[in-house]
């Protein structure tokens, strides 16, 4: 198998306040690039379409950009910036520090199939 794709032509764009997520879907892999910009927390940006009270998503990423602050629902903290490769396990607030925009690359695959989709029901 030999799949490519450009994230020029990204397959999809998730937008939500202060920020959006474009992604491509190969097999096995969905690839996202997540851009937030200051002032975006996932707790008041991104919770109302998650219907969750916490980030559930698991995310393997790398930071391109920026700053962001991690916050794990059983307390665990950590910031991570430019050239910081992270997992992040589900149950998390998030949220970009400083005043410039974070640009994260998420190879999970998780994220891309499920960050900022409406919740259904």
């Amino acid at each position: 198998m030999l799949e490519t794709k450009t994230l020029d032509k990204p397959d999809e764009r998730r937008d939500f306040p202060r920020g959006h997520l474009e992604a491509v879907h190969l097999t096995g892999l969905d690839f996202a690039v997540g851009t937030f910009e200051p002032g975006w927390r996932w707790s008041e940006s991104v919770a109302p379409l998650a219907g969750t009270t916490s980030c559930e998503v698991h995310h393997n990423g790398y930071v391109v950009q920026g700053r962001m602050h991690v916050v794990m629902d059983g307390g665990g903290e950590t910031e991570v910036g430019p050239g910081d490769v992270f997992v992040i396990s589900p149950g998390h607030d998030a949220w970009v520090v400083g005043d410039e925009q974070c640009v994260v690359y998420d190879f999970a695959g998780s994220m891309a199939n499920e960050y900022a989709k409406p919740a259904e029901g």
